[in-house]
């Protein structure tokens, strides 16, 4: 079974807010999830709509179909890198500030 995947690095989002994304798309039809995905509200929907596209022109180019009869088959989200940063605080304190990034990654293939 052929599939091909789509793959983004380094997103400046947290992995948890771009979770309840992905998790609404996995397993549905690649033109339902494209049309939840612009009409959903939320930063990171712009974010994996883009890779979707692109996991799909991918398809595509491998002539797996159009997005009608593709399927994503499997989508996660993985941690990036922290950027650590500090808050300076009351008396002289500091508060550490962890501003985490997410890895993307999106599987389509055929409709079985």
């Amino acid at each position: 079974m052929a599939e091909v995947k789509a793959i983004l690095r380094h997103v400046r989002m947290a992995p948890r807010k771009a979770r309840l994304i992905v998790d609404m798309v996995r397993g549905r039809n690649a033109a339902e999830a494209l049309a939840l995905l612009r009409y959903t509200p939320r930063s990171a929907a712009r974010v994996v709509e883009q890779l979707l596209f692109s996991a799909v022109a991918n398809a595509g180019h491998k002539d797996l179909g159009e997005p009608e009869t593709l399927k994503i088959s499997q989508a996660f989200v993985d941690g990036g890198a922290v950027l650590k940063r500090f808050q300076p605080r009351a008396q002289g304190r500091a508060s550490p500030i962890k501003k985490r990034t997410s890895h993307i990654t999106i599987v389509v293939g055929p409709i079985q």
